[in-house]
């Protein structure tokens, strides 16, 4: 049984989820455009909001990026409601550091924050910091001794493990969660690693903008695996970048609009598109979606079909709801127009239907 939708928003710390030449979008990564994007995302009722980690911009390294976490403890002691969800690779910080700030977070936030464990697809982070990428089955089995180590202490327990890559010796963090048993963890990845470390360890996995057909048996082959008992059901979250006008044909033409800009993007950055392929680990998944699955926007974006009128992109959400998909991290642009729109015209259509379905 699937919950109702959730909805976030992609915290803007790459400076856009879009076209770089926007005329009605500057490109801007500041704290300021941040904390005020995610304020108004809980004035208007966004459940969540997903801030991604990177060190440099993967859209191009002289543009800013936004630090993740401390961005993430600043939107946690200005806030009140919506979750935040921090992104974090384990390979460039150890687990106990992790787990330590990941429990800071929780404090302020009085139990709304998250982590959401992404194992790397883009190399220069990594590899030109001198922290180096894995191969992508030794990149799992790594995240997978990382991921046990912070889970166990974000619930205050006792911990030693004995592993590959990490030996913690009777090591506890105080002081523990005085909220719940330990925040969220989220999880991205499709490939067979990331899905049997899903299954045993996450909350949510984050799936990449698809087809339904591809979604639905990703779904079910993960539900289908082994899980801890003392987990609850896996549950499941879609990326998706969002057009909603007022009719199919409106939204349809922005559409077009986008992959323009789109077009003149690849042709002023010179193959910009084809460098960034060859910076990104060709065997993710994430690798894959970008070669093979033409879109706008983060994750596969608009390859999650919420293009059309509100009517239509209300029912495409209910149609995945039912798939399984239960929380929706968005992206717009202009992304702050976009979530407004969103909040007055999809999200009581959303709400109708489901009383009415």
């Amino acid at each position: 049984m699937t919950n109702s939708p959730r909805f976030g928003i992609w915290a803007n710390v790459h400076g856009t989820f879009a076209s770089l030449s926007h005329p009605e979008e500057k490109v801007d990564a500041s704290w300021q455009r941040v904390r005020a994007q995610i304020l108004l995302a809980e004035k208007l009722g966004f459940d969540s909001t997903l801030i991604a980690q990177h060190t440099m911009n993967p859209l191009g390294e002289d543009l800013d990026q936004l630090d993740a976490w401390t961005a993430a403890a600043a939107a946690a002691a200005l806030t009140d409601n919506i979750e935040i969800i921090a992104a974090i690779k384990p390979s460039i910080i150890h687990p106990t550091i992790l787990a330590k700030q990941a429990l800071g977070i929780e404090e302020i936030s009085r139990g709304r924050f998250a982590i959401n464990v992404v194992n790397a697809w883009w190399k220069p982070d990594l590899e030109r910091s001198g922290i180096g990428m894995l191969p992508h089955e030794q990149r799992y089995a790594f995240g997978t001794e990382w991921l046990k180590v912070v889970s166990q202490l974000m619930q205050g327990q006792r911990t030693t493990f004995r592993g590959d890559f990490f030996n913690i010796d009777d090591f506890v963090l105080r002081p523990a969660n005085n909220w719940r048993q330990r925040p969220q963890i989220y999880m991205g990845g499709e490939s067979e690693p990331a899905r049997a470390l899903a299954a045993q360890e996450a909350d949510v996995l984050f799936l990449n903008a698809q087809p339904e057909a591809s979604a639905k048996a990703l779904i079910a082959d993960v539900r289908s695996r082994p899980r801890p008992a003392a987990l609850a059901p896996i549950r499941f979250g879609m990326a998706a970048f969002v057009i909603a006008a007022e009719s199919d044909a409106a939204a349809e033409e922005i559409l077009q609009w986008q992959w323009h800009l789109d077009a003149q993007d690849k042709a002023r950055a010179g193959n910009m598109i084809d460098r960034f392929l060859e910076q990104t680990d060709q065997q993710s998944v994430m690798w894959k979606n970008l070669r093979d699955r033409p879109h706008i926007g983060p994750n596969g974006g608009t390859a999650a079909g919420l293009v059309g009128s509100y009517d239509t992109v209300a029912q495409r959400i209910l149609n995945w709801n039912l798939l399984g998909i239960e929380t929706f991290m968005l992206a717009f642009q202009p992304f702050e127009q976009g979530m407004e729109i969103f909040a007055q015209e999809v999200l009581p259509r959303v709400r109708h239907l489901e009383k009415n379905q």
